[in-house]
């Protein structure tokens, strides 16, 4: 490391910046370049310069009129970045040689979907010796089988015969299908993903490593602050100390803030294809800072929440370069900064009976849930047809025979919040159950588990849904 701060910033500066190129030219190439012919009516191809570079040093035959996106290349992305920050920050000192950081970059059971592993928290566990409690050990084999029954028996269930199929083409279905889809989206999703974390988590603590929680009982959240608190931990631990504080936090804007949101209106821009949603957004900004300059209460909520906003908006884009996924960030964006404001003038903030809590977790998970659609929707359209039909045609009549059409589906959604919605007390007791339980009982559990999941399994079996990201 570096005495000089100058070159330290350069150095760290230099890193964040050739991992987002790459990023960006793997994840967002074909998006530009559409963009591009787009706004220029020009026909220009995507070329894959890396493959070619390889092909002219080592004699290869890459195709060159393709890229292929790494799979799960923004975490281990993610990951570089905090060990560059790190540090910079003086948070943990460089690793002893390459291996090392190779192996913690590539770490495989987190590597294609998460949790995305700080430097700080995972290079010191290298140079520990390993150790493998007999706790440790039913522990791991607890998170293995707890994620496999959550993304088998109950993800991939309920998503293969039933929320898939509305998706697909909402139009056929009434509109009260089209909502239970969405409600079911919203578990399918939290299955899938917590799932494979839980696998993840057990087979590193097999290794020796232990990874972070990433999620804690989400629709356990009464508001959306909390949500975000629970929801993809080591994501958005991850925006707010490596983005939102850098950017000010809630302290206000900085110039980091501005160029952040020039970049952002440009990948809307581009999203768009037409200059008049720029012009749009320079009326905007005019419109803001003349009301920032008249009015100071809106100029106080605009600098300790301009930074919220972008970071969720780049959380969203992150995910994918689509407008759904801007909807998608740009709703949780304003959905934080509606509940700041409520929560200093709702009458209801004080009350924490059953029926108040349950009141506002139903809310929470109803507002998260309408958001995903433009994060499941395969496109806008499909989109706008879930909602008319909610709208429109619910179809009261017809709900007795809808739940008895799919009454396995019903049934698997109402287990699986149900035990989402377990006290943490009761989780804790049955985790420690199985972790102290004898060796044969273990097997048995895993014998059964692995044949609840053989039966549950599709000739349909769902791809993880994070490894696209």
């Amino acid at each position: 490391t570096s005495k000089s701060e100058l070159k330290r910033k350069l150095l760290v500066a230099t890193s964040i910046f050739v991992n987002l190129f790459v990023l960006c030219y793997f994840k967002y190439a074909y998006f530009f370049t559409d963009s591009y012919n787009t706004i220029f009516n020009t026909d220009i191809q995507v070329f894959n310069h890396f493959a070619q570079f390889a092909n002219n040093i080592a004699g290869t035959h890459f195709t060159v009129d393709k890229i292929l996106l790494p799979v799960g290349i923004s975490f281990y992305t993610f990951q570089t970045i905090s060990y560059s920050v790190d540090i910079y920050r003086k948070q943990i000192a460089p690793v002893k040689n390459i291996v090392d950081f190779g192996f913690f970059v590539s770490f495989f059971p987190q590597l294609v979907a998460g949790p995305i592993v700080r430097a700080s928290e995972f290079i010191p566990q290298l140079y520990q010796p390993y150790r493998l409690t007999h706790y440790q050990f039913g522990l791991a084999f607890f998170w293995i089988l707890n994620g496999l029954v959550k993304k088998v028996v109950i993800g991939d269930y309920i998503a293969v015969n039933f929320i898939d199929r509305i998706f697909q083409n909402p139009m056929m279905y009434t509109g009260f299908e089209n909502l239970m889809a969405l409600y079911a989206y919203s578990l399918q999703v939290y299955a899938d993903f917590s799932g494979y974390t839980d696998i993840a988590i057990g087979l590193a603590i097999l290794m020796g490593f232990t990874l972070p929680v990433n999620f804690n009982s989400p629709y356990k959240a009464k508001n959306v602050g909390e949500f975000w608190k629970r929801w993809h931990m080591s994501l958005s631990t991850w925006l707010r100390d490596y983005l939102y504080i850098p950017l000010g936090g809630n302290r206000g804007g900085s110039w980091g803030t501005w160029i952040t949101a020039i970049i952002i209106i440009a990948f809307v821009v581009l999203l768009s294809g037409k200059m008049m949603v720029l012009y749009i957004f320079i009326w905007l900004a005019l419109l803001m800072i003349f009301l920032a300059l008249w009015i100071k209460s809106f100029k106080e909520w605009l600098v300790t929440n301009i930074n919220l906003l972008i970071t969720m908006l780049l959380g969203g884009l992150w995910h994918g370069a689509s407008w759904n996924f801007v909807f998608w960030g740009g709703l949780n964006g304003l959905g934080l900064m509606v509940y700041k404001l409520w929560k200093k003038i709702s009458p209801y903030e004080k009350y924490n009976n059953f029926l108040a809590i349950g009141f506002k977790v139903f809310v929470t998970l109803t507002f998260i849930t309408f958001t995903r659609i433009w994060f499941r929707a395969s496109n806008m359209e499909i989109t706008w047809q879930i909602l008319a039909q909610i709208k429109s045609n619910f179809r009261l009549d017809l709900i007795p025979e809808i739940i008895s059409n799919y009454k396995m589906v019903f049934f698997l959604t109402a287990i699986g919040f149900a035990i989402h919605w377990l006290p943490s007390k009761t989780k804790t007791w049955y985790k420690e159950k199985f972790i102290y339980s004898p060796i044969p009982v273990k097997i048995l559990v895993a014998v059964l588990t692995v044949f609840g999941v053989y039966q549950a399994m599709s000739s349909e079996l769902q791809a993880f849904i994070y490894f696209q990201f």
